[in-house]
């Protein structure tokens, strides 16, 4: 990660800002961001240039929000935690379960889960904080509150019928290894197929320090709280970062049915570079998996990418150049939002940005300090593990 480096200011910042505020069309905005700041003095490094458009991006893009609740007379930070209109509608979908033999169960929507390397880990259990950073409910049974999509960053081979007994022999070595550390509950290999690896009513060590709110309810470290699914993919590199059709269908009706049976909302169907935090240094996007190109639309979601990023409005993180290079342009818009939301948030409170941020950062490191999870830890040291091994997306 690079170090943090002071936003640039003066007339140039000031006349791009003035521009942008004058583009109505988000994405058109974006774009203008881009090209204005990639026109920087000779002398301007591209990481400068980066973090010049990120800063713009988080002055001059305002989306309306409003606040829900309000705390009269208290000293403690107010987030405006509302619920937002969905994209779609929210009733899951109806989808049962048709037939449960040895190693296999079909389903009504046509999935087809392979389970004979189910193993059992820790039970779910876990909390659920309010605004104040308070535990508003303790669940324990065993209902994940989400979905949290990733990649498996393992060896890929080129996706070919004469490649067919190599992508074999990789895919269920990936298998083992993801049973051997409880990494996910399903993997979706290049087949297509959906196998089942971690029970759905158990934890599993994929998203490590990580948080995600779902109105008034907020998510710290969602292990426990979240499913996991994985494509077995790499990202990073554009020829093999593609994920097949098949993966795509079976990822669709693998949501569908985990969404009808525990009525999981859309926008909790979220990816890893969504959630993913880094408590060392304060920055989202520890992990970068999905950070571009989930297809939300193909799975019958919506684009959770537009999606204000909770870590930053709800418990203060930042991000760098760094990040926003690995992304695209629908998460852009997310971080943007955040930020604005995250201004309006101090305004409200009478505090300057930095300060009410502060705020924020302490009550999420009080969390954390309460929930000594050691299901991060196992699923950090893997990750390193994996890296070392075979190395990919995800930034130590």
């Amino acid at each position: 990660m690079d170090s943090q480096r002071n936003p640039p200011s003066g007339f140039r910042a000031r006349l791009i800002g003035w521009r942008a505020r004058r583009v109505a069309d988000p994405v058109a905005r974006l774009r203008y961001l881009k090209r204005a700041t990639e026109r920087g003095p000779s002398g301007t490094s591209l990481k400068r240039k980066g973090l010049l458009a990120i800063v713009a991006l988080a002055i001059m893009i305002a989306v309306p929000y409003q606040a829900s609740w309000s705390v009269s007379g208290s000293t403690e930070p107010r987030v405006f935690l509302r619920p937002e209109a969905p994209a779609f509608e929210e009733q899951p979908p109806v989808v049962w379960l048709v037939e449960h033999r040895q190693h296999v169960e079909v389903y009504s929507n046509g999935l087809r889960v392979e389970t004979r390397h189910t193993v059992a880990n820790e039970p779910r259990s876990y909390k659920i904080y309010d605004r104040r950073g308070q535990v508003a409910e303790v669940r324990q049974d065993g209902k994940p509150a989400g979905i949290v999509s990733h990649t498996t960053e393992s060896q890929i081979a080129p996706f070919e019928q004469d490649q067919n007994r190599k992508l074999q022999r990789i895919g269920e070595s990936l298998i083992e290894y993801v049973r051997q550390n409880r990494s996910y509950h399903f993997v979706i290999d290049r087949f297509g197929r959906a196998w089942r690896v971690v029970a759905e009513s158990d934890a599993a060590n994929h998203a490590g320090y990580s948080v995600w709110a779902d109105g008034g309810q907020l998510y710290v470290n969602l292990n426990r709280s979240f499913l996991g699914i994985s494509f077995e993919a790499r990202t990073g590199n554009d020829s093999e970062d593609e994920v097949t059709a098949a993966q795509i269908h079976t990822a669709r009706v693998l949501t569908e049915m985990l969404r009808a049976k525990y009525a999981i909302p859309m926008r909790n169907c979220v990816t890893h570079a969504q959630v993913s935090v880094n408590p060392a240094n304060m920055r989202i996007g520890y992990h970068t998996d999905w950070a571009d190109r989930f297809p939300f639309a193909q799975l019958g979601l919506p684009d959770n990418y537009l999606r204000p990023v909770p870590a930053l409005w709800a418990c203060g993180f930042t991000y760098d150049p760094v990040f926003v290079k690995s992304t695209g342009e629908r998460l852009w818009q997310g971080l943007a939002r955040a930020e604005e939301l995250l201004r309006q948030e101090a305004a409200a409170n009478g505090a300057p940005v930095a300060r009410h941020r502060q705020a924020l950062q302490r009550r999420y490191k009080a969390i954390l300090e309460t929930l000594k999870d050691k299901d991060v830890a196992t699923e950090e040291r893997d990750d390193h593990e994996k890296q070392r091994e075979q190395p990919a997306g995800h930034r130590p």
